[in-house]
């Protein structure tokens, strides 16, 4: 038996699982970076994926196979990147366990992380965000659920996966309104709420009733977005497209909500939160408003 097959199981179950605790989606992430490059790595040398050894994952497969990634997949520099940091970390486990292999693992940890252009953030005005929450139908119940959803992460900047992991529990709409939201890293926190979230978020708790355990957006009859595991929850695809589909498009740009203190910090004063409110909300979070606005595609000879 190769020193590989032993080797790759230990890190499943003995490092990501049971040492670091890691997540399910890092675990999904890591085995389908691994897939692929067994699978690659097959294909390259004629053997079994059973049969491969550490010595024939060198660092010149390593990166033939990154290269393959973004010539023949079309992944970006970006899952390039991701890509090889799971392969990075499976290889500084393996330096512990295997030093007789220490010359191939070392070469493959000098690998770098490829540079990527990183476009520069713009936001959204005080009009443009008006314009977007005005966009849902507020007489139908789908309309009235994208408004809540859309004011909700417009104030508070939650990432997609913190917005549609949120349970009816999870709200606190008394004196010091907030959302207890768990995010990236499983850290929790708490997302300060003004007095016009709150109202339309207690309009949509009392239209939508339900149990504490409930998804607080949960999926309607006409929601043709594909369903999650777990019945009733939004997939994290429903508010990208409330953003930048359904409703409204920045003049024609994808938005995409990312955390931005700055942002949030003018959100709650141009709203009248006092700086007392404004100290408390930056402390208990980390959680703002920055839209990311993406260039536009080049338009097409002819097109007008």
């Amino acid at each position: 038996m190769s020193a590989l097959s032993p080797t790759l199981q230990a890190f499943f179950t003995g490092r990501l699982i049971t040492q670091r605790n890691a997540s399910p989606r890092t675990v999904t992430a890591y085995r389908d970076t691994l897939r692929l490059l067994l699978r690659f790595a097959s294909e390259q040398t004629g053997k079994e994926p059973c049969q491969l050894d550490i010595a024939d994952l060198d660092a010149p497969l390593i990166g033939a196979f990154l290269d393959h990634l973004e010539r023949e997949r079309g992944n970006s520099a970006r899952t390039r990147n991701a890509r090889l940091a799971a392969i990075h970390s499976l290889y500084r486990f393996a330096s512990l366990r295997h030093p007789e292999h220490a010359q191939t693992i070392a070469r493959v940890l000098a690998i770098p992380h490829k540079r990527h252009e990183r476009p520069l953030i713009s936001y959204l005005d005080e009009q443009e965000i008006k314009a977007l929450l005005t966009a849902p139908d507020r007489t139908s119940w789908l309309g009235r659920r994208d408004h809540a959803l859309l004011l909700m992460t417009i104030q508070t900047g939650l990432r997609v996966s913190e917005l549609t992991a949120l349970r009816v529990c999870d709200l606190s709409l008394s004196t010091g309104a907030h959302a207890r939201v768990t995010g990236k890293g499983r850290k929790e926190r708490g997302a300060m709420l003004t007095a016009e979230t709150v109202a339309v978020l207690r309009e949509w708790c009392r239209e939508r009733k339900g149990e504490d355990g409930d998804p607080l957006f949960r999926r309607g009859a006409e929601d043709r977005s594909p369903p999650r595991r777990l019945p009733g929850c939004l997939t994290s695809t429903p508010p990208q497209q409330l953003a930048a589909a359904r409703h409204w498009r920045a003049r024609g740009r994808p938005v995409v909500p990312l955390p931005d203190g700055d942002r949030y910090l003018g959100f709650l004063f141009a709203r009248g939160a006092s700086a007392d409110a404004v100290e408390r909300s930056l402390r208990d979070a980390h959680a703002c408003l920055r839209i990311r606005i993406e260039p536009l595609a080049p338009e097409p000879v002819g097109a007008r």
